[in-house]
């Protein structure tokens, strides 16, 4: 079996939605898409968890970046209604079930397809974070960014995706610009 490459994104760790949000990223002025080819689907997969169960193959990837596309055209488009009936066209291929078990009660999520499980469980993702703190859903704030997270800042303040990347270049811009106008 051979060993999954690594994750090139600049961030990762983020709840799941705003992870596969994140699969678009920018380097050095070009927009990278780690979900160009099922390669790139295998990583998303295993980078979360779910490469033991959903395949990464052509079927797959395409729900998947449908529920990218649904999911970023409610968080960054401005017609939310678009991308409202998106979400919801992604949530009907699946649904959950409630369980009981020696555990306790519990519930499981069923799929017509288990080509959609990847993509429904991202857009339910998205309904969670709804629910929790729709404030806290964020766009970096560095212009040339545009990778999301969510915060969860004591004070709810995060600005940026990474103080180390995004949020350094901001102050050194600042620091930069102060230094001209002496």
């Amino acid at each position: 079996m051979t060993a999954t490459p690594r994750d090139p994104r600049p961030l990762v760790g983020e709840p799941l939605s705003l992870d596969l949000l994140n699969t678009r990223w920018m380097a050095d002025g070009v927009r990278q898409d780690l979900l160009a080819d099922t390669g790139g689907l295998t990583v998303w997969l295993a980078t979360n968890g779910l490469d033991d169960r959903f395949a990464a193959d052509e079927a797959t990837l395409q729900n998947v970046v449908r529920a990218r596309e649904a999911i970023s055209a409610v968080v960054d488009g401005p017609d939310a209604a678009d991308g409202i009936a998106r979400v919801n066209k992604v949530l009907g291929h699946g649904r959950i079930r409630a369980t009981l078990s020696a555990a306790g009660p519990g519930e499981e999520p069923e799929f017509k397809d288990p080509a959609w499980g990847a993509a429904w469980l991202a857009a339910r993702d998205y309904l969670t974070l709804l629910a929790a703190a729709p404030d806290r859903i964020r766009p970096c704030a560095h212009e040339a960014c545009i990778l999301h997270f969510f915060d969860t800042s004591r004070n709810g303040t995060r600005r940026w995706c990474s103080m180390a990347a995004c949020g350094n270049r901001a102050k050194a811009s600042r620091h930069y610009a102060r230094g001209r106008e002496a």
